[in-house]
């Protein structure tokens, strides 16, 4: 392979053939063969990547190009979840960059004790996320027929407050829902995250994202959890609940690691 050539992490975990049968079964950024790196008992998932266009200046570059930045994440979250179906891994953060193998090599035996202590508590579980929406228009749409375009002014004012009292209602309602679904599923959950709300197009569906919260949760109990939350918001009440995953544990492999080129 012509160089110059950077290291490309996708996730750590312990020592073992797991990783090296993800790394044979599939293709990395830009579709370069997968290898495992290991040290300390521990294996990185890794593939070159080009040194032009990954090192500090060009991974700017590439990070600012939405459709390459689309590529990137779908194929490192591919090789990450591939991963994760066969055992329990610390998924890397997007475009984790290392100068080559001899330096990936030498970040798992400075951060083995780190390392170590997150797979022991991340063994078994997976990430559930949950977010919750209030659609104040929706849940009028289905509960109320149009109303004729025209009419006095009091008339519109009155549907403006309508509008309002309606908006008002559906983020309280919201506001409840978020603070049950926490409660509900506390009893099944090692931990949780808050993450930002998402906007705009990071949204899914209609409403507005409200609250977006990540779950760690055993395996064996991940049906348990979709049951618990199911039929929690009422269709009429301007409050949606979308449950995602199971997927691996990106929200609680979060302790620093060297992004970037290191």
């Amino acid at each position: 392979m012509n160089g110059p050539w950077h290291s490309y992490v996708y996730a750590v975990g312990r020592g073992g053939g797991d990783l090296d049968a993800v790394a044979a079964a599939l293709t990395g950024v830009r579709g370069a063969p997968l290898r495992t790196v290991a040290g300390s008992g521990l294996t990185a998932l890794v593939s070159s990547v080009p040194a032009d266009d990954f090192g500090t200046d060009g991974l700017t570059e590439r990070m600012a190009d939405l459709a390459e930045l689309e590529a990137l994440a779908r194929t490192h979250h591919a090789v990450v979840d591939a991963a994760h179906a066969r055992t329990t891994v610390l998924p890397m953060r997007l475009a984790t960059v290392y100068l080559d193998d001899a330096r990936v090599h030498a970040m798992l035996s400075e951060r083995t004790p780190d390392f170590d202590e997150l797979l022991s508590w991340l063994h078994g579980h997976a990430e559930l996320g949950v977010k919750v929406y209030a659609d104040p228009v929706g849940a009028h749409a289905r509960a109320v027929p149009a109303a004729p375009s025209a009419g006095s002014g009091r008339a519109y004012l009155r549907r403006r407050r309508d509008q309002h009292r309606r908006r008002d209602d559906a983020y309280r309602a919201a506001g409840v829902v978020a603070g049950a679904v926490r409660d509900t599923v506390a009893p099944l959950t090692r931990d949780v995250v808050a993450h930002r709300p998402q906007q705009g197009e990071l949204t899914s569906g209609p409403g507005e994202n409200v609250a977006n919260e990540a779950y760690l949760v055993p395996r064996a109990r991940v049906r348990e959890f979709h049951q618990a939350l199911a039929g929690l918001a009422g269709s009429d009440a301007g409050v949606r609940v979308e449950i995602t995953g199971p997927w691996a544990p990106y929200s609680f492999a979060g302790r620093p690691t060297h992004g970037g080129t290191a």
